[in-house]
């Protein structure tokens, strides 16, 4: 059996990153992965603007619908509603394999090739030094992974209020992209009054994506086709498998997918990694000198949990707050569109109470299109035929708000593995999650905050939408960083504290989650904890 110097779980943003990284110092990697791919939809799909193919194209049904008219039935569950068909490949096979249980929380996981990465909605934002330090997170070695990834993936934004809030103080960003008009309307409103809102501690500008405006590393810039929720063909937007079929031509690099790892051990300074094959469920087994988890607070959780034949312990679980509100501009309604536009966000709005850095709730705003009106018809308390007419005209006035609030960690949500034998592994996850008094009248507090300012600007509530807990997708705190050489924690290094030679790279270690998106900052964390693997590798 060969035995590799590493091997990282996952293909995700994180595992993409440490799997880079590692390679980078020299080391062998071999990358154990679920790797669902889904192509069909890729070669469904023209490369040409959602104008052009709504208007010409008539097999467009496929994609925008799904083959067998699919989002026009049924939805399988909680959040379904507004997935694109090529995005529900997001999902497969993951009801089958990672199994969870919970009557308070919708925990979203994938299988897919690049995870949970491959429908990130591009933001990137630096955390505060506050903000690293309340996480736990060393805030020099995160700085410079900060940059080691902006220069790696391609960052876009703009110097302006926000600024400090998303890209901070990272070099070589890209220009911006076009801004939409309707939020051209928003923040020309803000700039007017722009001294009153920032006494009320809010800073609007354009969001930093993940979404080339200029060519980088044989990557073409955007073309803004605003198919931005159904394909990334023209590879401007960043993806973890970009990097990993990168990776796939270098040299010290081994995938293997269709591979879920369900154990480890740990036996004299060697780990033998346990998977699950999901094409013929049989077990296989690899070694190597240290192992890299990176599939999630979650994923690793429930790894760690069955290495230990743990069926008892509760597991702490972060997860932001989340809130959308569809909203309307009165000055856009049965404006025309642009040809040219992109689904992804358009501005992003902080509340930051005493602009310290420290305690910041975060809204981004997108405009509403390419979603088709079908999606809203459902909300609405009127006839097909007249729903249809009205919200053609608003379309163009349309705006969703998604707020997402500040995490502390709490003994209200957790996790715990329970047996369940009709699941492959055996296994599943059951989450408890609840609110306490504290937090939810903070949380409405400044939801209110959010409607009056926005109000202000030109942007009206319509109605404010409280998903299940669970419903940002934002997760970490599973094996909190600690000092403390104690179970289910980590060293601040990314070692899981008891083990030698097993580290974790993506957010499960966090001790607070910030409101702002934390992609960018998992990625980061996945850099520099590579490098420490290959410090202990090279002692």
């Amino acid at each position: 059996m060969k035995r590799f110097d590493c091997i990282v779980v996952g293909s995700g943003a994180t595992g993409s990153i440490a799997a880079q990284a590692l390679l980078a110092q020299g080391f062998s990697v071999l990358m154990l992965d679920a790797g669902q791919r889904d192509l069909d939809f890729q070669s469904l799909i023209p490369e040409r603007s959602f104008m052009d193919l709504r208007q010409s194209d008539p097999e467009q049904y496929k994609y925008f619908l799904g083959p067998n008219l699919e989002t026009l039935g049924p939805q399988p569950g909680e959040g379904y509603a507004h997935l694109t068909p090529p995005r529900r490949a997001l999902f497969k096979e993951v009801q089958r394999f990672l199994r969870n249980r919970s009557e308070t929380f919708s925990a979203v996981e994938s299988l897919a090739f690049g995870g949970l990465g491959s429908g990130w909605g591009l933001g990137c934002n630096v955390f505060s030094d506050s903000e690293l330090q309340q996480a736990s997170l060393p805030i020099s070695e995160m700085r410079d992974a900060y940059q080691a990834i902006a220069d790696l993936i391609g960052i876009s934004g703009s110097a302006d209020d926000a600024s400090a809030y998303t890209h901070g103080g990272l070099s070589g960003v890209q220009p911006s992209v076009p801004l939409n008009p309707t939020a051209a309307a928003i923040l020309q409103s803000y700039k007017r009054q722009r001294s009153r809102f920032q006494k009320q501690g809010f800073q609007l500008g354009r969001p930093a994506l993940a979404l080339l405006t200029e060519a980088k590393d044989g990557r073409s810039p955007t073309t803004l086709r605003d198919m931005d929720f159904y394909s990334d063909a023209e590879r401007a937007a960043w993806r973890p498998w970009i990097l990993v079929d990168q990776l796939k031509r270098s040299p010290g690099f081994s995938y293997i997918g269709n591979s879920l790892v369900t154990r480890f051990t740990e036996r004299d300074g060697v780990i033998q990694v346990h998977a699950l094959n999901m094409q013929t469920l049989e077990n296989d087994s690899y070694t190597c000198a240290r192992l890299i988890l990176a599939v999630g607070a979650i994923g690793s959780a429930r790894i760690v949990l069955r290495s230990q034949d743990d069926l008892t312990t509760q597991l702490p679980l972060l997860c932001n707050p989340y809130t959308y509100m569809p909203c309307i501009v009165p000055a856009r309604i049965g404006k025309p569109v642009p040809d040219r536009d992109m689904g992804l966000a358009q501005l992003v709005l902080f509340h930051d109470r005493d602009n310290s850095h420290t305690d910041i709730a975060q809204a981004s705003l997108y405009t509403y299109r390419s979603l088709l009106l079908f999606r809203l018809m459902s909300e609405m308390p009127l006839g097909i035929r007249d729903a249809r007419i009205i919200l053609q005209a608003l379309t163009p006035a349309l705006v969703i708000a998604g707020i997402h609030h500040p995490q502390q960690q709490s003994t209200l949500t957790y996790l715990v593995r329970e047996l369940d034998a009709t699941a492959p592994t055996g296994d599943r996850i059951a989450i408890s999650s609840a609110e306490s008094e504290k937090d939810y009248n903070n949380r409405e507090h400044r939801e209110r905050c959010f409607i009056r300012a926005l109000r202000s600007m030109g942007a009206w509530t319509i109605k404010r939408v409280h998903p299940r807990r669970g419903a940002s997708i934002h997760y970490a705190g599973t094996l909190p960083y600690s000092t403390q050489e104690k179970d289910y924690s980590l060293n601040p290094d990314g070692r899981l504290h008891k083990h030698k030679n097993v580290f974790v790279a993506d957010g499960s270690g966090f001790t607070f989650l910030p409101a702002k998106g934390l992609t960018l900052s998992l990625m980061a964390n996945a850099h520099r904890v590579a490098k420490a693997v290959g410090l202990t590798m090279r002692s």
